[in-house]
Formats: structure tokens, C-alpha cells, sequence
């Protein structure tokens, strides 16, 4: 069960890339976050899956929580001038490293004492 959401991804990346649909490049950086946000909840809920702790509610909205935050940032930066989706970026990737390593651990066999 925990493959269907990766399979799901990577095909949705694939058939994205084999598309090709153009977008203008003052989209790049929400782009950018949109992916960030989806492969940081992806991870997630990966991670709360092996932990048994997974709830669909929670995977769904702390998406569109952080997309929406991300989101913000970034349009607030480019009113200012100010870089501030790098703030989005630098957290939704600490959470991404965060969930994979929690994921590698929860994967490798456990050592008996």
C-alpha cells in the first residue's frame, strides 16, 4: 500500500514531463513550491504510514497548509523584493530530509540485543 501513493507520483511526473505544457516563467518559483509541498507530503505520509499513525485528513490538509503558507511567501516576497520563498523552501526541505531519514529508519531491520 505504501508504493500506490510513489507509483502515483512518479507517473503524474512522467506524463508531466512527456506533456510538456508551457507555463510562463514568472510561474517558476510557485511551481517549484507546489512540487517541494507535494514531495514533502508525500514523505509524510509515507513515514506516518509505517508508523501507523496515517490519516488521510491530516495528510490532505497539512498539504494545503503548507502550500498555502508557501504560496503566500512568495507572492509577499515578490510585492517587497524580498526573497522571502526561500523560507518556504529552506522548511518544506528540512521536513522533506526530516521524513526521509525517519523513513530509512523505520525501514532497516531492527538489531536484537
Amino acid at each position: 500500500m505504501i508504493w500506490i501513493p510513489v507509483v502515483g507520483t512518479f507517473l503524474g511526473l512522467m506524463i508531466g514531463i512527456l506533456i510538456n505544457v508551457p507555463f510562463p516563467a514568472r510561474f517558476d518559483m510557485y511551481v517549484a513550491l507546489l512540487l517541494l509541498s507535494l514531495l514533502a507530503t508525500l514523505f509524510g505520509g509515507i513515514r506516518a504510514s509505517l508508523e501507523n499513525t496515517f490519516h488521510t485528513g491530516i495528510c490532505l490538509s497539512g498539504f494545503g497548509s503548507n502550500l498555502i503558507l508557501a504560496l503566500t511567501l512568495a507572492f509577499l516576497g515578490q510585492q517587497i523584493g524580498v526573497d522571502l520563498y526561500l523560507a518556504a523552501v529552506f522548511a518544506l526541505g528540512l521536513g522533506l530530509f526530516k521524513n526521509l531519514s525517519q523513513i530509512v529508519r523505520l525501514c532497516m531491520p531492527q538489531k536484537q540485543a
